[in-house]
């Protein structure tokens, strides 16, 4: 468990860092766009090619991918997971090339559409120039999708090698990428040409998408891979293939689950399109640094358990990994629950994003939120289906997500606005790990959810109680301090310190599970480390200069601290 949580830390910290930095991106996009109708016509443009990477790319290919990898490095060895990563990485460029074709000229076509929707009266003329728009945007970043698919099958079989650092720094390239082209479009383009920085904007996410590909493609040749190009329907082929059918039905349907949540979006207002897309970003904060770095180490490990055929340690790794996911987003809903609106005031309210923003968009986070202990499971317990190369009951767990949300957000969305639409997808969420839970307690009996509980429990005491202290806090600083931008910042800082304490304080009284590994685990760190950080000060002190002593004199006084620390630990 060491090296996985190795493993786990570097993929976090690159994780954070690029989740950070689309932070930044999404602040600069909305002080530049505000939650302007271009606005929310580009975040769903954007969602197309970036809901075919989840579920083809990331989804449907990973899952079918490691496993297989996994069985051809068993029985060809090295050479043989090479020769199918360049049969996968061709077959994949082909579908994602024709996938990229037929979705470009379907929004080609939106064109032509749009003033039939609004002869016929089935659309407002505001809503046919939102989808509109959304569509010819979406014909510029549609070939995003050939990079990442590319990239996941790379990153894939890096990952397989416990090579995390190439896949988890791929966001990266990608924000980087948008943040510098929306700011050359701003201050080296026309200031007022929105239509101009929109077009900047994605040409980042072209550049992004190249770079996320490349990197993990040079990674990879690095250990060996030779890139050549090959239809051949091998066996491991046809295995990948059979697996991602059922895959790809589920995909589709949450395909069209977003698709339609997206587009109900558009059809309320100018800005429920954008407030989605940025509560889901910082709900996406804790998955993306914690929860999928836990599932992207935690996934070999158990693929390698199920082809051995020991349930026993997949279940005792799943829960492990489980363990550690909710003892992080558990405290994180919460948090985010009770600070939702100083948090969107302090990172978007400025320039285009207003006030009115901000109050439209707390109620839509604290919602989400609600989801994230669920989205976070659900994160782990697909790919412990995977990982059994059971890729049905996903399908069947996406299939009643997408009932669930689409009648919900047709009933809600009519009370409660783009809260509702919040509302909705939580409860999809909620749907879809129930399903899973249920059945995967059919697996094993180390699997079942009663394992959980007591975890559970004393999380989410000590979330409450962190909770507690933070809305405390935050009200005292919101009305003993001056109107202005530093408040909210001052606030958050004091808030958020002092919940990470009352937490801490919480789990560590509770005896949270996981406490006495992670406190070895430091310990062994120290033991490590600070004989030498001794040696170096001890050196620096008394030595820096040659006439204090001579070199015998510090030999001696070394080998004495060394056999002290022998002694002594």
């Amino acid at each position: 468990m060491g090296t996985a949580l190795h493993n786990i830390g570097i993929v976090s910290g690159l994780t954070l860092l690029s989740r950070v930095l689309g932070l930044v991106r999404d602040v600069a996009i909305t002080g530049v766009f505000g939650t302007s109708a271009l606005a929310s016509a580009f975040f769903t443009a954007f969602t197309l090619p970036n809901l075919f990477r989840r579920l083809l790319g990331e989804g449907a290919l990973t899952a079918a991918l490691v496993p297989t990898l996994q069985d051809e490095t068993t029985r060809k060895g090295e050479r043989g997971a090479l020769c199918l990563i360049s049969e996968v990485a061709s077959w994949t460029f082909l579908l994602a090339g024709l996938i990229t074709g037929t979705a470009m000229l379907v929004l080609a076509a939106q064109t032509w559409w749009g003033p039939l929707f609004q002869d016929t009266g089935w659309a407002a003329p505001d809503t046919v120039a939102r989808w509109t728009a959304a569509a010819r945007l979406g014909v510029v970043l549609f070939p995003y999708l050939i990079f990442v698919c590319l990239a996941a099958v790379f990153s894939a079989a890096l990952q397989l090698r416990e090579h995390f650092v190439e896949p988890a720094l791929n966001p990266l390239w990608l924000n980087l990428s948008m943040i510098g082209l929306l700011a050359y479009g701003c201050w080296y383009g026309a200031l007022d040409d929105r239509l101009g920085q929109i077009n900047w904007l994605c040409a980042g996410v072209l550049l992004g998408g190249a770079l996320q590909c490349f990197v993990p493609a040079w990674a990879l040749v690095r250990l060996g891979w030779t890139p050549r190009w090959s239809l051949a329907l091998s066996p491991g082929v046809r295995q990948i293939a059979r697996l991602m059918a059922p895959t790809l039905f589920g995909s589709a349907i949450y395909l069209v689950n977003t698709a339609l949540a997206r587009l109900f979006a558009l059809s309320l207002d100018d800005s429920a399109a954008t407030i989605i897309n940025l509560s889901t970003r910082l709900m996406e904060l804790p998955i993306g640094v914690f929860a999928l770095s836990v599932a992207t180490v935690v996934f070999p490990q158990i693929s390698k358990h199920a082809s051995d055929g020991r349930l026993d340690l997949l279940s005792e790794d799943f829960r492990r990994g489980l363990r550690l996911i909710w003892l992080v987003n558990i405290p994180a809903a919460a948090g985010l629950m009770v600070l939702a609106a100083p948090l969107t005031r302090t990172l978007f309210q400025r320039e285009a994003f207003t006030a009115a923003d901000t109050a439209a968009m707390a109620p839509v986070l604290a919602l989400s939120a609600l989801a994230l202990p669920a989205l976070a499971y659900v994160s782990l317990s697909l790919r412990a289906f995977y990982a059994r190369k059971d890729t049905r009951t996903p399908v069947r767990a996406a299939w009643w997500s997408f009932l669930v949300n689409i009648a919900s957000s047709l009933v809600l969305m009519r009370w409660f606005g783009v809260a509702g639409l919040a509302l909705a997808s939580s409860l999809a969420v909620f749907t879809q790990a129930t399903f899973l839970q249920i059945h995967l307690a059919q697996v094993h009996p180390g699997l079942r959810f009663t394992h959980h509980i007591p975890h559970i429990l004393k999380v989410s005491a000590a979330s409450a109680a962190m909770a507690a202290a933070v809305y405390g806090i935050a009200f005292a600083c919101e009305h003993s301090m001056a109107t202005g931008g530093w408040r909210d910042i001052a606030g958050l800082a004091l808030s958020v310190g002092a919940g990470i304490g009352v937490f801490a304080s919480g789990a560590w009284l509770l005896r949270v599970e996981g406490r006495d590994e992670l406190t070895a685990l430091v310990r062994r760190k120290l033991k490590r480390r600070w004989p030498a950080l001794v040696l170096s000060s001890y050196k620096q002190l008394f030595y820096t200069r040659k006439s204090h002593r001579k070199a015998e004199h510090f030999n001696k006084d070394l080998n004495w601290l060394k056999l002290l620390y022998t002694n002594r630990y």
